[in-house]
């Protein structure tokens, strides 16, 4: 029966054209002369993803020529220093691996640094000197969030921020994860913030939007639209959502203590992805369409009942095991963590949604570590005919190996289920998230960045089960052992559906 539909619904677009929404392709807009001011910039952020973004940006002629890039730290580098740890920062880190030589000494020019006391005005009377030419400013706040009102409050004192009601030149600041802690953290920050920025200046990034894979589910669902008709609660069964890692903690015991795979993962991430998947389709792919839709669709999550709330989340912490035939530590004996630790690794949880298109249709999450795999994906279960069994399974996977394809249903266990690619694998490597969300930022486009509104609700839903685990301690960690799927518990919640390439 699927199939049938599935092909009366594309000869229906391509004779027709009708009941799809059409998106105009944005225009090409010249990239404006900007100062990229990075707070944090002797850090591993800068490093790993900064540094490689901003340089592949530059060399793809994706920055300005007058386009000046500022480190800000608390170490005592000199400009020279700080290139230098860039350049090496870059050929170990970067997609490429390497740096060209020509170039660098053209980009490097850019570059400068200055050391700065995050709660001190001398440093930032300095920067207004340096920043005079530069009347178009993105601040990145590449530091801990305890420091994001101090740096804001100190920048908007000394006259660095731009007024968008008043100022022709825009100031923009980019935040990352986590915002807050809880719901309560989340809305005191974003009110602490709101005294010296208007919303439209505050970027809060969530590097998974940046991924090729994303870009497929936001043109999949909102520029093809094929699945359109078939995207609601009379075609399909369930879903379920994976953000899977094989590596443990490494040497982040203390961030981890603090907070957690709930805190780290599901609220932002997997809130993220859910959002865009189950979210009507915006009038256009404009940032304020697109954040409406998500925050409607936000917003419309059931709230746990608590005294079913065991049996719609789950949570667990690794054991030692063996992960691609190595042999790991538990997360107990990891370094820097409590033998008696009670911090989950591992969250599944059953989300319902009160709309009309996903009445009656559950939203199965999960996310762990030190599981088989590093992938996140999306599985569509469609229901079989009459509805009384599952049917084919649509993937969309976002990491590795960016890509969507369709298992077909199979009559019997010993029936094969093929694999079909519905999208054409792509032959370039792909762009990093950071330089699609970098460049985005600099244009202005906030579509892929998340709104206060976002954050809210996501720790509206998330804060009541951190605050129920934490009052009700688990009595079986670690319960999983690294190398398999997490709890038995979580197996019993649904079966799983995992997308294995290798076999199409």
């Amino acid at each position: 029966m699927f199939q049938y539909i599935i092909i009366s619904f594309l000869s229906l677009v391509l004779s027709l054209g009708i009941g799809l929404p059409v998106f105009a392709a944005e225009p090409k807009v010249e990239t404006p002369s900007t100062a990229i001011v990075i707070f944090g910039a002797t850090g591993d952020l800068t490093a790993k993803k900064l540094a490689p973004a901003l340089y592949h940006l530059a060399i793809d002629g994706k920055l300005a020529e007058k386009t000046a890039i500022v480190g800000i730290g608390r170490r005592d580098y000199s400009s020279e220093e700080f290139r230098k740890q860039l350049h090496d920062a870059i050929q170990i880190n970067s997609r490429t691996k390497s740096v060209d030589d020509a170039f660098w000494n053209h980009f490097q020019n850019k570059i400068s640094y200055q050391r700065l006391d995050f709660d001190r005005d001398e440093g930032y009377e300095q920067l207004s000197e340096d920043l005079k030419k530069q009347n178009n400013r993105v601040y990145y706040l590449a530091t801990q969030p305890s420091y994001f009102p101090q740096i804001v409050q100190k920048l908007s004192e000394h006259g660095l921020i731009k007024d968008p009601d008043r100022d022709k030149e825009w100031s923009r600041i980019v935040i990352e994860k986590p915002f807050g802690s809880d719901l309560d953290s989340a809305i005191a920050l974003q009110k602490q913030l709101s005294e010296y920025l208007d919303e439209s200046q505050i970027y809060r990034i969530d590097h998974f939007l940046g991924k090729e894979g994303i870009q497929n589910l936001i043109s999949f669902r909102f520029e093809d639209s094929l699945f359109e008709p078939l995207w609601n609660n009379r075609y399909i069964d369930h879903v379920q959502i994976t953000l899977s890692e094989d590596i443990g903690i490494g040497t982040r015991a203390n961030f981890w203590e603090e907070t957690g795979l709930l805190r780290d993962l599901f609220q932002n991430h997997l809130m993220q992805i859910l959002a865009l998947v189950a979210m009507e389709p915006p009038s256009t792919l404009q940032a304020s369409d697109v954040h409406a839709a998500k925050i409607k669709l936000l917003n419309a999550i059931q709230p746990f009942n608590l005294k079913e709330v065991d049996q719609l989340a789950i949570s667990g912490q690794y054991d030692s095991g063996n992960v691609k035939g190595i042999q790991v530590s538990g997360y107990r004996q990891e370094k820097g963590v409590p033998a008696d630790s009670l911090v989950e690794t591992f969250a599944a949880a059953k989300l319902s949604i009160d709309n009309e298109r996903w009445k009656g249709v559950p939203f199965y999450l999960r996310a762990g570590k030190r599981l088989p795999a590093k992938t996140t994906e999306i599985a569509v279960v469609f229901k079989g005919k009459d509805g009384k069994e599952n049917g084919h399974t649509l993937f969309i996977r976002i990491q590795p190996d960016a890509g969507i394809f369709l298992r077909k249903f199979a009559k019997n266990a010993d029936d094969p289920r093929p694999l079909i690619r519905l999208d054409a694998p792509s032959k370039k490597p792909p762009v990093e998230a950071y330089e699609k969300l970098l460049a985005d930022c600099i244009q202005g486009n906030a579509s892929l960045f998340v709104q206060a509104d976002e954050q809210i609700a996501s720790w509206r839903l998330w804060t009541p089960l951190i605050d129920h685990w934490q009052s009700h301690p688990p009595q079986a960690f670690p319960n999983y052992k690294a190398g398999t799927w997490g709890p038995k518990a979580s197996e019993e919640l649904v079966h799983w559906e995992i997308l294995e390439i290798s076999k199409s």
